[in-house]
């Protein structure tokens, strides 16, 4: 299992690391799978927009970009995250920056375990999920 952290674009480098891989590792085992490779690279928003145009061709910023590696039921991926839009996020809902980044971390995990959220019922289920792991994981990171 390997969890790494990076930063493109931001000088940003998450707190309790250990604990964040330790919990991914939870997720994924309670939903039926293993983490291989998980690469968090942490940007800014015109960092994920660049990669957003030339490799999904979308024209607009977003908080998470995952890429998908997961073999049979071992999660693997890239999943790049912009802070700039995590803290305006937080702000715009009311939500505290470290929960929201929090949010986005899992979320990722989510979509690598088969998760989508593209219609309704989808978005619904993966608010679920969101909120039963973050129930599981108060630690500040930021």
């Amino acid at each position: 299992m390997a969890v790494n952290f990076f930063a493109e674009g931001v000088s940003f480098k998450p707190k309790q690391t250990l604990k964040i891989k330790t919990w991914l590792k939870d997720v994924a085992a309670e939903e039926g799978y293993q983490v291989g490779t998980l690469n968090y690279v942490f940007c800014n928003d015109e960092y994920i927009l660049e990669t957003n145009r030339q490799y999904l061709q979308h024209d607009y910023y977003t908080d998470i970009i995952t890429f998908d590696n997961t073999e049979k039921k071992k999660i693997s991926g890239d999943l790049m995250i912009s802070i700039d839009t995590v803290k305006s996020n937080a702000e715009m809902i009311g939500v505290d920056e470290n929960q929201e980044l929090c949010r986005v971390i899992v979320h990722g995990v989510l979509h690598l375990c088969g998760y989508k959220d593209k219609s309704e019922d989808e978005e619904k289920n993966m608010r679920k999920k969101e909120n039963y792991y973050l129930s599981k994981f108060n630690v500040s990171i930021i």
